[in-house]
């Protein structure tokens, strides 16, 4: 068998790596919250070294005041907005970047230090370098994301979100996929194109579908109508969505974005359900539990989506539902994984 990693450095690896997943879960947090509370355009600058540290005296902080009331989002919608307020969101965006710079520093510190020790196979050190490559163009992403709102409009591309989101996603995977491997010394192939275990596949690119199209009413703001359940006030499909216009104006529709966000959740509930029946009917013991939690998991996703709808996106229920989904990846790649025979 393929050594992945040294022994005598399984411990200083485990902990590393579970130190970056939750350092991604926490951006992923903080980055929704971010986008709740709108002080994403708060920042009207990219400056990667001086921007570590945030204004402390009076002309900084009216500096960075100044530099807010120049974009739409100033003077379209928050003309009122003192600086003490600006301060608020101000911060909620330098922690969501400091963070991530954080991340990268915590990847590629300790990831330097394993090769030349070493420590990984030389396939371990392309797939780790690889990654820590997505975390730096995750930074760009961000910011071509904030670029979009600071001209034209009052929020950023919610495509541009829905980018920057599945990147932190699919970094968070990737990262937990190799954390999978390298504790239980296996190379398992996270998506491969054989046929088997083509269902377990199908349902985490649902997954993902869904959380493009979660970005998509997060960037919206498409939770702030039609928030009743089951149906969209009296109708199963909401009354006001204009189809003349294309495909993609569809997907620019608050209303058809959450009927779609809706149904893909009816979907995925229904498919795992689907997997929990399969399972037990063919007797794969070994992936009993994980099969149960799975589905315990996409009710609480389900349900934690309607107490944030009809709350009014409560900012409590909106980020727990946000903190759900990495809870579901995580459960949904530990099937996956468990499924694998190699």
């Amino acid at each position: 068998m393929k050594i992945l990693l040294r022994k005598e450095f399984f411990n200083p690896v485990y902990y590393w790596l579970i130190s970056i997943l939750i350092l991604i879960g926490l951006i992923v947090i903080v980055g929704g919250l971010t986008r709740l509370t709108d002080s994403g355009l708060s920042i009207t600058r990219w400056d990667v070294v001086s921007g570590i540290l945030p204004p402390f005296s009076d002309k900084d902080w009216k500096e960075a005041f100044n530099l807010y009331k120049e974009i739409p989002q100033f003077y379209l919608a928050n003309p009122d907005i003192t600086l003490s307020e600006f301060k608020i969101i101000y911060y909620w965006e330098y922690i969501h970047r400091i963070l991530g710079r954080i991340l990268g520093l915590a990847f590629i510190v300790p990831l330097v230090i394993f090769y030349y020790k070493k420590v990984f196979s030389k396939e371990y050190n392309i797939k780790l370098f690889l990654l820590f490559f997505l975390i730096v163009i995750q930074g760009a992403i961000g910011w071509y994301m904030v670029k979009s709102g600071l001209v034209e409009n009052i929020t950023v591309s919610h495509f541009r979100l829905a980018i920057h989101l599945n990147l932190a996603l699919i970094l968070f995977s990737s990262t937990y996929w190799y954390f999978l491997n390298l504790k239980n010394s296996k190379n398992k192939i996270f998506f491969n194109f054989y046929k088997n275990n083509t269902y377990i596949k199908i349902f985490i690119l649902l997954i993902f579908l869904q959380i493009t199209f979660g970005a998509f009413t997060s960037g919206l703001d498409a939770g702030m109508i039609y928030q009743t359940w089951p149906m969209m006030n009296e109708n199963y499909f909401p009354d006001d969505v204009v189809f003349h216009k294309g495909f993609f104006e569809l997907l620019n529709q608050e209303s058809f974005v959450q009927f779609i966000h809706r149904n893909l959740a009816y979907l995925i509930t229904l498919y795992a359900m689907m997997i929990l029946i399969y399972v037990l009917y063919k007797r794969k013991i070994h992936l009993y539990n994980y099969a149960f939690i799975l589905m315990f998991m996409v009710f609480i996703q389900g349900f934690l989506g309607v107490v944030t709808l009809i709350s009014g996106v409560n900012i409590i229920f909106a980020s727990m539902h946000q903190l759900s989904t990495i809870f579901l990846i995580i459960f949904s790649i530990n099937f996956y994984y468990k499924s694998l025979i190699q």
